[in-house]
């Protein structure tokens, strides 16, 4: 018998495994209706060799200390700081918006002091901020706010920002120095060999097993289990019993071209005119080097796998009903973005994960007694003989055996295809 059941191999699901199994020596069996772990971070090398994110751009970014050091257990870092350029009148301009921006965008030589003075004179105040428009236009004014936010919000979520919770453009700053830079947290970095061997490392302990092209339900009467940790959509697990809860969907068109770089930074996004919202090049984001270079391309849809909670009230009071269900639901534990609806970045799922754990340890914290933070392992390289395994279930990876992450990192070479020096 299995001590947990948790569906979802994503960073929610694998963290609470590995502290169960590593920490408290539970027997844990992880589900995933994908063909790989990892899930919306999930990375592989492609067919020439590049190693790319299937599900657009993960960026890590916290000012979790106890986030990083726990993440660096399972993985050694690429210093990386994200940077992004938006196509707007014909120019690709510095995104947030900064002195530079404004600078390039209206042929001005402004000083910050001079930019403050600026965005006074444009803003519109607002007595009360509601929605998103209110966000932006109390802050930079209209002209801006149509030329960077409008446009794109509506392609992103297919609503008008004056529908849509001020939370979504909140997390959006704008600037009146020249930091260029998307994030500015105390941690910035991302897994020197790939999320996908992160993953492999976090879910190698020998009482983790995992399943993969399987959905829960086609198994929890078969293998027994005494509690359920569950990273699926809340509304799916109750069989939608007070309706849908609305997300956004994405599809993702992958390029490779037969060229070094194409793009001057990392991610253009497209405002305006294109159907896409943004193209990301990922070798500036892994470093690795190659003659050739893949980017993607992003089209939010309203159907498809659920990627954004919609933050609009309705939505809210309707997942509190189901939120209702689940506090009263013995033995089963919800965790993630789908699972709580809420628009939570990759170190926040950790996070949440974590005091999860503690939670159902009873613990004030998610740390060992014996010590604040396990001694750091560091992720092997794509040519080590001894890479970590994850224990699946063969019988059911005929398809995933086919196209796992390690067999690309095995077949595509060295680690001297990641850079290891520091931006």
């Amino acid at each position: 018998m299995f001590d947990y059941l948790i569906v979802g191999a994503g960073f929610s699901g694998s963290v609470l495994a590995e502290r169960l199994a590593s920490q408290l020596g539970k027997k844990v069996l992880v589900c995933d209706r994908r063909n790989h772990i990892g899930g919306n971070a999930y990375d592989h090398y492609n067919d020439a060799g590049i190693l790319v994110h299937k599900y657009g751009p993960h960026i890590f970014h916290t000012n979790s200390r106890d986030v990083f050091e726990y993440l660096s257990n399972f993985t050694e870092w690429r210093r990386y700081e994200h940077r992004v350029l938006a196509s707007v009148d014909g120019q690709l301009v510095p995104m947030p918006i900064n002195l530079d921006t404004i600078n390039k965008l209206y042929g001005l030589n402004l000083t910050s002091f001079e930019l403050n003075d600026f965005f006074a004179s444009v803003a519109e105040p607002k007595e009360s901020i509601r929605t998103s428009e209110d966000v932006v236009v109390s802050k930079v004014g209209r002209e801006l706010y149509e030329k960077f936010f409008r446009n794109y919000t509506i392609k992103q979520w297919g609503i008008d920002p004056s529908e849509l919770d001020k939370s979504v453009t909140a997390r959006v700053p704008t600037r009146t120095n020249r930091d260029d830079r998307y994030f500015t947290d105390t941690y910035q970095a991302m897994p020197l060999h790939g999320f996908t061997r992160m993953f492999e490392n976090m879910l190698s302990h020998p009482n983790i097993k995992v399943m993969l092209n399987v959905d829960y339900r086609e198994i929890q009467k078969m293998i027994p289990f005494k509690e359920m940790i569950y990273s699926g959509p809340v509304d799916e697990f109750f069989d939608y019993r007070y309706g849908k809860l609305p997300y956004r969907s994405l599809d993702f068109k992958h390029e490779t071209l037969n060229e070094s770089v194409h793009q001057p930074a990392a991610v253009v996004n497209y405002p305006n005119e294109h159907l896409y919202t943004r193209v990301t090049e990922f070798k500036y984001l892994t470093g690795q080097e190659h003659t050739k270079t893949s980017l993607v391309y992003e089209y939010p849809k309203a159907e498809g796998d659920p990627y954004y909670p919609v933050p609009r009230p309705e939505n809210a009071e309707l997942y509190k009903q189901y939120k209702a269900l689940a506090d009263s639901t013995p033995g089963v534990h919800f965790v993630g973005r789908l699972a709580t609806y809420k628009y939570y970045n990759m170190d926040q799922v950790v996070a949440q994960a974590l005091s999860v754990y503690a939670k159902i340890t009873e613990r004030p914290s998610w740390h060992p007694e014996e010590a604040s933070v396990a001694a750091r392992v560091s992720a092997k390289s794509p040519s080590s003989d001894r890479r970590s395994e994850i224990n699946l279930d063969q019988t059911s990876l005929t398809h995933a055996a086919n196209s796992s992450p390690a067999k690309n990192i095995e077949k595509n070479g060295s680690s001297k295809s990641l850079s290891t020096k520091a931006d």
